[in-house]
């Protein structure tokens, strides 16, 4: 017991970023891109996301902007829904959309045998003004968002942070080719909880 460090619980947070920062031996990004990667180093104790997170130019600026403009987020999961912080998103009158439960998406993924991932990108495509997609697991939700930019979708930013082996990688670098704004963990890492740590970061940010 004797070794455990005598931490106070609002400490917490800012004695890890202190730790990141001193094990990642001075590499330094710019901001806003070094906050989501430490964060995402936090959520994960993972430290290869200082190298797989990649940023289209200008991407996090963008979903900060985007943010503060009370867009709306839409996600694939109800972890990546309920790990977003409401509260902020409240503060700058933004909403966030998952639709995996909705019976009509159930139904119309039977329907067309396709995943109800697919369906919840198309229901997130109605939705009006600026639209950040966060996608934390399903590889079949990225690949309809390409299909649906091919078509003329302009979300504000995609968050493409899927977690696997049955077309992760490739969905990912889809998205990379578009003219979309993105933040993507390139290769298999990702998840729900690191696709809500991106969001929260943005909406976290005080630069």
């Amino acid at each position: 017991m004797n070794k455990l460090q005598i931490v106070k619980p609002e400490d917490i947070e800012k004695r890890s970023m202190e730790i990141i920062t001193s094990e990642l031996n001075g590499r330094t990004w710019p901001e806003p891109q070094f906050s989501i990667i430490k964060r995402c180093i936090h959520t994960s104790a993972d430290f290869e996301y200082a190298d797989n997170l990649c940023f289209s130019e200008g991407a996090a600026e963008i979903g900060i902007k985007a943010l503060r403009n009370g867009a709306s987020i839409v996600t694939d999961t109800e972890m990546a829904a309920a790990g977003i912080n409401k509260k902020k998103m409240e503060e700058y009158g933004g909403k966030i959309y998952c639709f995996m439960r909705d019976a009509d998406v159930a139904e119309e993924s039977v329907k067309r045998g396709c995943t109800r991932a697919t369906v919840c990108m198309e229901k997130g495509a109605d939705i009006r003004g600026e639209v950040i997609f966060a996608v934390g697991n399903a590889p079949t939700a990225l690949v309809r968002l390409y299909e649906l930019i091919q078509t003329g979708l302009k979300p504000t930013l995609i968050i493409g942070a899927p977690v696997g082996f049955v077309n992760v990688v490739e969905a990912k670098e889809l998205i990379m080719e578009t003219n979309i704004p993105y933040i993507v963990p390139k290769g298999r890492k990702g998840g729900s909880n690191i696709a809500a740590t991106i969001c929260n970061a943005m909406l976290y940010y005080k630069g």
